[in-house]
Parts: structure tokens; sequence; C-alpha cells
């Protein structure tokens, strides 16, 4: 099953509900990163709620950037956006082992942090980029970023965010995002309420194979949902070339180029968000400083 994003208006344009569907993406990042099942768990929720938000964007030259740092031990998570969506990321400790939690599913709290911050930057082609930052509430994502959302954006909203793990990899991960209009009603927002209450995890809908138009009327209470854009691919993608690579080294100085010459002969640069390996030999390097001494 490919992965896919579709957005919804549902009880007569009132609710906006966006589903996401993300196995593929996640089991890439895992792969890539090597993640342990609750690093999985974790990280493949944040890539999630990150292509939820990168559609809500407008241009392609958008760039959303979302950082999470809790107390625990996965340490800090940093994922980026645009609005096709392509993301990204980079995660502390993808080995992070730890028991499963009372109710026997992994700890991602525990492994997260419940205490730490949100930060949510979205670069939309204005003079200054938008910041936004939020307390962690719990270390789960979901609930954070509903918190994140009222506090920093002011929209009351429902979030919810899922990644099933086995012996294999990711079995299912995925997630939504439902927001009132400002004309919805008590009795609207009632419904919906009730009807999430109702439907259970996000992971387990997308397990059991219910499509995101099904899982739409389960979670909104809503049978007549009305499709507003679909055929959305999110996607795990890195841009890094050697180009970028190189203007990470002229960034460190040419002095520093030069103890990497002395020292070493050569340089490798590892891509922190897909792993991919740079070489530079001696020659590119002093290439390199003669740049530096011409700019």
């Amino acid at each position: 099953m490919s992965d896919k994003i579709i957005k919804f208006l549902a009880h007569n344009g009132k609710i906006s509900v966006i589903c996401a569907e993300t196995t593929n993406l996640v089991e890439k990042a895992r792969n890539i990163h090597d993640l342990s099942p609750v690093a999985t768990a974790a990280f493949g929720r944040l890539l999630t709620i990150a292509t939820i938000m990168g559609t809500e964007m407008k241009n392609k030259k958008d760039k959303l950037t979302i950082q999470i740092k809790g107390n625990g031990p996965i340490g800090m998570m940093l994922v980026t956006a645009n609005n096709y969506p392509k993301v990204k990321g980079t995660i502390a400790n993808p080995q992070v082992d730890i028991p499963l939690n009372e109710f026997g599913k992994l700890d991602v709290g525990g492994a997260v942090g419940f205490e730490g911050y949100i930060n949510v930057i979205k670069d939309i082609g204005l003079k200054d980029p938008y910041v936004g930052i939020s307390p962690l509430t719990s270390g789960e994502i979901a609930e954070d970023f509903a918190n994140y959302f009222v506090n920093s954006e002011q929209r009351n909203s429902a979030v919810a965010l899922g990644v099933l793990v086995n012996k294999e990899g990711v079995k299912s991960a995925g997630g939504y995002l439902i927001n009132p209009m400002p004309d919805s009603t008590e009795e609207e927002i009632s419904k919906v309420e009730q009807a999430i209450f109702k439907a259970g995890a996000i992971s387990k809908m997308l397990d059991e194979k219910l499509t995101l138009k099904e899982i739409a009327k389960k979670i909104t209470g809503d049978d007549n949902v009305q499709i507003i854009e679909e055929k959305i691919t999110p996607i795990y993608e890195c841009d890094c070339s050697k180009e970028h690579m190189k203007d990470v080294l002229i960034s460190i100085g040419k002095e520093e180029i030069k103890n990497i010459i002395e020292e070493e002969g050569k340089a490798e640069i590892v891509c922190h968000f897909c792993n991919k390996k740079y070489e530079f030999s001696k020659e590119e390097l002093e290439e390199i400083i003669k740049n530096v001494d011409n700019k």
C-alpha cells in the first residue's frame, strides 16, 4: 500500500480533516537511521505530523522545521518538510532501548521525556519566519502537538499519530489532524469528540486496512465526508549534495580545512539526514581554500 495524504471536510464543511498514511516513509527512515523500535515509533510520529503540517503550507518554497527536545534518552529530534511534502530528519540517539510502558506498549513518552519543548519554524516567504514554542506535556507527541496548536497557533485541534512496529519493521504508520472551522457548532464538535473516542488508535485502523476515507468517516462520525484534495504522496527524501557539503566545509574556515589536510589528507562528511558519505580529496580541499581566499 502506498503512502498518501487526503484532505476532507465533514459535517457540511464545518470540520477540516487531514488523514495520512506514512508506513513506507517511516520504514525508510527506520532503515536509514537504524532505529530501535521505540525510536521508530517516536521519530515516525514526528515525521508524520511534519508531513501533515507540510501540506498546510501554500507555496513550494515554504519550509517547515520542527525540533523536539525532551529530557528522555532519545535526545533531540529534528525534522524538516516542504509542501510536496518531502520530509527528512535526524535523531540524536537512534538506538534507545527502554522497557515497555505499563500497558505493554512502546514507551514513547519515556523515551522522549515529559519535560522539554517543541520548536516549530515556518519559513513562508515573509521577512521573518514564524516561530512557535510549546512545552512538552507527555512526550507521546500527538498530545504535545495538540497542546502546541492551542498555545502557539490558537486553534483547537485533535491530533492522532501512530506507528505499529513488528520484528520485520514498520507494520503501519499514519495520523490525522482535525480542526473545527470558525462556524462549527458545539454539537458538531461533540459528535467528532465522541467519534474519535469510539474509533480507537490510528495505527490499528491502518493495520486493519481501512482506507483514509473510511478512517475520516470513523473519526468524524460523518458518513458523507467530502474529499477536497487527494493524490498527495508524502516521501522521505534528502536533498543533500556534494555542493551543499562543500558549503559546510567553507563555513568552518580555511584554517580548519588546512588542519584537516595536514592531519587526515582528506575529509569525509556524513549527512545527518540520510547518512550518505561525501569524500573530499586533498586537491579538492586545496581548491576550496582558494575559493575561500577569493571571496
